[in-house]
């Protein structure tokens, strides 16, 4: 019998959803015409859900998080945000990317946590700086509140985006693939740190990677993909763990049940 940690996610929830895509269907433009990168691809995120979508290389994992973005219009399907139809980028979403780089290396580390309340959200300077600093305390960068990004290591950085994205309150964060580029024991922290604030904040998120332990250790549900173009497999739970789990049976048995499901899944196709 399967532990409870793996039976298939119910899409249908209480409350409205944050984001909601239905039928999302995405193409890119090619010189030989439009190719596909996701086929009517279904899910819900609820309030405080982390989704954790999961696939192989070319599934359209990170298409979908341009999309919620607002980088990417559907082909077809509708993506929403609270009900309204998602038409370009907005304060109420907030990308964090992989690259180390995303801080601007002029500002100090306070004032460019503090800079998009003041564009985006209109606070007054001051009132931004004190938001800013408070979330960057709540990561662990209180020591570093006045350098600059050169200074800080590939992990600091992160943190510093993270910080930058949770201070904007956005209504779901998106997240893609921001560890991939860390060290081992620095990704296994940051993965650690993002859990416990996405608990001590109500945290919603989208999470794209191609790590299957870091997709059962972060989602609280996992939306599997096809390989490309990306078509919906299933959802599966993966709310009852945290870092505690790592290489515990339970934890083994879920990531060999979303292995199967993936590879399994692409072998038959092709």
């Amino acid at each position: 019998m399967l532990a409870p940690a793996i039976e298939t996610a119910r899409e249908t929830r209480s409350a409205a959803p944050v984001l909601e895509a239905r039928g999302l269907t995405l193409d890119y433009a090619t010189e030989r015409g439009p190719v596909r990168a996701v086929d009517a691809v279904d899910f819900t995120i609820a309030e405080g859900e982390r989704l954790v979508l999961l696939g192989p290389s070319g599934c359209g994992k990170s298409s979908i998080l341009k999309a919620a973005a607002g980088f990417l219009p559907p082909t077809a399907g509708t993506l929403s945000l609270r009900g309204r139809p998602i038409n370009g980028p907005g304060p109420d979403r907030i990308v964090v990317f992989q690259e180390f780089d995303q801080l601007l290396p002029w500002k100090t580390v306070l004032d460019n946590v503090a800079f998009p309340l003041v564009v985006a959200r209109r606070k007054k300077k001051g009132e931004a700086r004190e938001i800013a600093a408070d979330t960057l305390r709540r990561v662990g960068l209180e020591r570093v509140l006045n350098s600059y990004p050169h200074t800080l290591s590939g992990g600091m950085k992160q943190r510093a985006a993270i910080a930058r994205a949770l201070a904007a309150s956005p209504d779901v964060l998106l997240m893609d693939e921001p560890f991939a580029a860390l060290d081992a024991l620095t990704r296994l922290q940051m993965q650690r740190d993002l859990i416990d604030i996405a608990r001590e904040t109500g945290l919603t998120l989208l999470f794209v990677t191609h790590d299957i332990d870091e997709a059962v250790l972060i989602g609280t549900r996992l939306h599997l993909l096809s390989a490309h173009p990306g078509r919906t497999i299933t959802t599966l739970d993966a709310s009852a763990f945290d870092i505690r789990d790592l290489g515990t049976a339970a934890f083994e048995t879920v990531s060999r049940k979303v292995h199967d499901t993936l590879f399994g899944r692409t072998r038959a196709a092709s």
